[in-house]
């Protein structure tokens, strides 16, 4: 199985990509093949700030995540 089918079945991702539609989610894929990092790229500017949020587990991730979803409405409320 390689790093990118994992990346399609892992529940948390499917999870991740559910709850954060406006980013693309997935893992990287370290130097010796086994996969890495949690990274998500902004799709949506409605949805972040970043263009890219890289974090080392999924936890972070979705707490950055929620974190870059605060400051749009923050943003949105101060015009």
């Amino acid at each position: 199985m390689t790093g990118t089918s994992r990346n399609v079945e892992d529940p948390t991702l499917v999870r991740l990509r559910a709850d954060f539609p406006g980013h693309r989610i997935w893992r990287s894929i370290r130097y010796d093949g086994r996969l890495g990092d949690w990274v998500a790229t902004l799709h949506d500017p409605a949805e972040g700030v970043d263009a890219t949020v890289i974090r080392d587990n999924p936890e972070a991730l979705r707490g950055a995540l929620e974190g870059q979803r605060a400051q749009v409405k923050k943003r949105s409320r101060a015009r």
